[in-house]
């Protein structure tokens, strides 16, 4: 049986959900999944001005257990065209398990939100896919197999890189129907990989 960390960030509530929907198709395989976010570091008074969702459940997640994940599939929102700040502040501090080569072979995948169809979806997908190919592992995508990101009936995310969602300006948006089918598509390809690769 496979293990599998769904790692994310999720500000509005828009990766929270896409990360949800990641961990169901994993499941779906029998592999045994965990959901952990990343800590939060703009302060309290601020992401609630903000309107950040603060009540998630997922546990927050230290940098020493990513090791004991056959797979590893992170979710951020994107920053102008870029990883999160605090996906990014998390995955810095893993240069321990850099050293050791201990995320070498393991299987990596990356899923992401942006406001807009043309706010940064596949350069935030591939500034994660930066990270996990340092870390040495193998990556997996969203790939065409999974017919719901192709044709032009609607708006909606999703690539060749990564699931994704479209928030919209004021996070309105919710991901729809295959943009949830392509994560939990995504989840299932990776627990699938990994089983494969790791036994």
């Amino acid at each position: 049986m496979a293990k599998i960390l769904v790692l994310y960030h999720s500000a509005y509530g828009h990766v929270e959900q896409l990360a949800e929907a990641v961990a169901e198709g994993a499941r779906e395989t029998g592999a045994e999944v965990a959901i952990r976010r990343v800590p939060e570091t703009v302060p309290e008074e601020v992401a609630r001005a903000a309107h950040y969702k603060l009540d998630q459940a997922a546990p927050v997640a230290t940098v020493d257990e990513l090791e004991q994940y056959d797979a590893i599939i992170i979710g951020t929102g994107t920053r102008y065209g870029r990883i999160a700040s605090q996906m990014a502040a998390f995955l810095d501090q893993t240069g321990g398990l850099w050293a050791r080569g201990a995320l070498n072979g393991k299987v990596g995948s990356a899923f992401v939100s942006t406001a807009s169809q043309h706010g940064g979806q596949e350069t935030t997908l591939f500034s994660v896919i930066t990270n996990l190919l340092h870390f040495g592992m193998v990556v997996v995508g969203l790939p065409y197999s999974f017919q719901g990101q192709m044709g032009h009936d609607e708006v909606k995310g999703g690539s060749p890189y990564g699931a994704t969602t479209i928030a919209g300006g004021d996070g309105a948006r919710q991901p729809s129907t295959t943009e949830l089918e392509g994560a939990r598509f995504q989840g299932r390809l990776v627990a699938e990989t990994a089983r494969k690769l790791h036994g």
